[in-house]
């Protein structure tokens, strides 16, 4: 459904203009300088543009995102009608606006602003103004609200309404003010239903308990915030987590020393359990306690880095969260192979196979050894066939037998044997892969390239290792097989 303001935009030459100018919102500069989309997935549409470059898109159909030329974006209002209402009442000559301004502060900075602008380059703009507002029909809101809107909307650009660089998918960037503390999202539900059983809910602690993702929350909001008068709620949480054990063990740990900080002796047994016997006193309670906390940053400290809001934030199902979260720390991260390594598997993880490929192809770029470019390689191609470039798929593999030297080149001393051991295996179960994928799109050529370099794989791995692949081996021969009608 077409918003109606832009649709009189579009169909009323003379109100196209007046937003143009002054107000800078041209609907004949409906393109963007570089390839973008939301990270989301949702809709993306250039409306209009403005003199530096920049560019209005609806965003998901319905909101108003602003991407200027040197690569930060923003979502300004929730409909076009509300983002022409602030560009024209609230305009961008207007740069002494802040937060905390009432109205009457408000309307004076506009008010000295516009003066500065009727000197400098729109004389008529009462008039220009008027008429816009008229033709448009912008309701009469007070500026103080208008001014709320648009700070609201601009805190509400993560996670919906992130934009990447299609070619390079590196995020357009916000102004930290406006960025989402990942850590305060994800521990949100669990500080509610702590301050719930502080204050006595019967229910709550029994919904916790039996809530694996609530209780992880709840135990983090605990570290951050311990009371004396915890101890009962955690001994009910600790006794959960040690008859789990199912779950994570990062939790049965940071439960036990909440508990053992205490010092009980009624609960030394069940710190006997939780520990797997490494606390047998209370006296010892503490000490472990102690111990323990001091490896990880000591008592009150926040040893959990962002990969543990993300990984709350995935088992939440704030999947966008965690997304956006991910590809911000791998646009900022350097030659760090253990980190693009854990972004790579992350990324992976949450489905993301587009920003795992980007992470893992610089992690394959740092490798020194053979043995470890053809480890990477094969990941990369994996992620490559996933996300759907089948081609990408195919170069990675071909970096993976150069490094074994499967396709006569000599190897290095780190990959003698390599078709004897698993390695052997992984590569060639890719090619086997890319086969199928080849086969199911229609890329006969690649198909039929890549089944040959499999077959060269199979005969060269060990028998044992062949023995587990012959199930896939057979399937890529009928598909390959298939191919033939098509050659006539």
């Amino acid at each position: 459904m077409t918003d109606p303001v832009l649709e009189l935009l579009r169909s009323r030459p003379d109100l196209a203009e007046l937003a143009a100018f002054p107000f800078n919102f041209d609907v004949d500069r409906a393109y963007h300088v570089e390839g973008v989309h939301l990270a989301s997935g949702a809709s993306l549409e250039p409306i209009a543009g403005d003199d530096t470059g920049g560019t209005y898109f609806l965003s998901g159909g319905t909101a108003v995102l602003h991407a200027s030329s040197d690569g930060y974006a923003s979502l300004v209002a929730d409909s076009v009608g509300d983002a022409l209402q602030m560009l024209v009442r609230l305009p961008w000559w207007c740069e002494d606006l802040s937060a905390g301004m009432d109205e009457e502060a408000l309307l004076d900075a506009v008010r000295r602003a516009d003066e500065e602008a009727r000197e400098e380059f729109a004389p008529e703009l009462d008039e220009q103004r008027a008429a816009l507002i008229s033709g448009l029909g912008l309701p009469d809101r007070p500026l103080a609200e208008l001014f709320a809107l648009s700070e609201s909307a601009t805190r509400r650009t993560e996670p919906e309404h992130v934009l990447l660089n299609s070619q390079e998918l590196c995020a357009y960037r916000l102004e930290e003010p406006y960025r989402q503390c990942l850590r305060d999202v994800v521990l949100a539900p669990g500080r509610e239903a702590l301050e719930r059983m502080r204050c006595g809910d019967p229910g709550v602690l029994a919904e916790t308990a039996a809530d694996p993702v609530l209780r992880a929350g709840v135990l983090r909001a605990v570290h951050h915030d311990r009371r004396a008068g915890d101890l009962p709620l955690l001994r009910t949480l600790l006794e959960q987590e040690d008859s789990a054990r199912t779950e994570s063990y990062e939790e049965r740990w940071r439960t036990a020393v909440l508990v053992a900080a205490h010092g009980r002796e009624e609960d030394v047994a069940l710190l006997r359990s939780a520990t797997d016997g490494q606390v047998t006193d209370s006296a010892g309670a503490v000490e472990w306690a102690r111990a323990a906390e001091a490896g990880r940053g000591g008592p009150g400290a926040a040893p959990e880095d962002e990969f543990t809001w993300i990984e709350l934030a995935h088992r939440q199902g704030r999947v966008e969260h965690a997304r956006i979260a991910l590809i911000r720390l791998l646009d900022d991260t350097g030659p760090d192979p253990d980190r693009l390594r854990k972004l790579s598997r992350s990324l992976e993880r949450i489905g993301d196979h587009a920003q795992a490929a980007r992470a893992q192809f610089n992690l394959l770029s740092l490798q020194d050894t053979g043995w470890d470019r053809a480890s990477e390689a094969y990941v990369l191609a994996r992620l490559e066939r996933l996300r759907g470039d089948l081609a990408a798929a195919g170069r990675a593999l071909g970096r993976a037998r150069t490094a074994v030297g499967a396709d006569g080149t000599a190897p290095d001393g780190t990959v003698e044997q390599w078709h004897r051991r698993g390695l052997g295996r992984l590569i060639t179960e890719q090619h086997l892969e890319l086969t199928l994928a080849a086969v199911e799109s229609g890329d006969t050529e690649l198909a039929r390239t890549t089944a040959a370099h499999a077959r060269l794989l199979l005969d060269t791995i060990a028998k044992e290792s062949a023995k587990n692949l012959s199930g896939l081996s057979t399937r890529v021969k009928w598909a390959v097989a298939a191919l033939r009608p098509h050659d006539d």
